[in-house]
């Protein structure tokens, strides 16, 4: 996945026509679309594959079973031409393993933490212990979330030069700015995209932002 504009659009939408749609607005504005069970169910694998053939694609599917079902879910993200996948850390070593060798060369992203408040129940407490996780088993990287840059500050120090996405930028209140400059490499950001009036205004604006917080 190519690293430019930093931005990821999670297209998080169940109409097949109005995604596609939308993604081709920003397709030039992100470095990649990230799509999600809700997107997948209403809309198909078939519509993966369709975004594969013109943008990057990671499969939001935060993967959490025992190894076998984990391996099936990766290959078939795989096979529709995704190009990453995301994987909760959780479910233990041997599930993330499974993971890993599925991808066979796919990147995959270990959740450490999620944005929204509840995940300070049971995410907050073991995050770092999930990022340490990740780079032991060869991980591409973690989801770290922004609307927690100095959660994103501790686990870069854990997790080196692993790549971090981190989703939480607009709707939930978290800033493009402050998340790269806490050190994520990349900012996901869904609504305050595909619900704007004009979406590839909206993501060219916050790849702006962007832009001036790295130089």
């Amino acid at each position: 996945m190519k690293l430019d504009s930093r931005l990821i659009l999670a297209l998080d939408i169940t109409d097949r026509e109005k995604a596609i749609g939308i993604a081709a607005k920003v397709q030039n504005q992100v470095d990649a679309v990230k799509v999600n069970y809700p997107f997948v169910l209403g809309c198909g694998m078939g519509a993966v594959k369709d975004l594969a053939a013109k943008v990057d694609v990671i499969c939001d599917f935060k993967v959490a079973d025992i190894p076998n079902t984990n391996r099936l879910i990766v290959e078939q993200a795989r096979k529709s031409g995704a190009c990453g996948i995301i994987c909760q850390a959780f479910p233990g070593r041997d599930s993330l393993e499974a993971c890993i060798k599925a991808a066979e060369g796919m990147d995959v992203f270990v959740v450490t933490e999620m944005s929204h408040p509840g995940a300070d129940m049971f995410m907050m407490p073991v995050a770092e212990r999930m990022a340490r996780l990740a780079v032991d088993v060869g991980a591409t990287g973690i989801i770290a979330p922004a609307t927690k840059p100095e959660k994103i500050k501790a686990l870069r120090k854990i997790v080196g030069n692993l790549r971090i996405l981190s989703p939480g930028v607009g709707a939930q209140g978290g800033s493009a700015s402050e998340t790269i400059l806490a050190g994520a490499d990349y900012v996901i950001v869904g609504r305050a995209i595909y619900d704007a009036a004009d979406p590839g205004a909206a993501a060219k604006k916050i790849a702006a932002e962007i832009r001036g917080a790295l130089k």
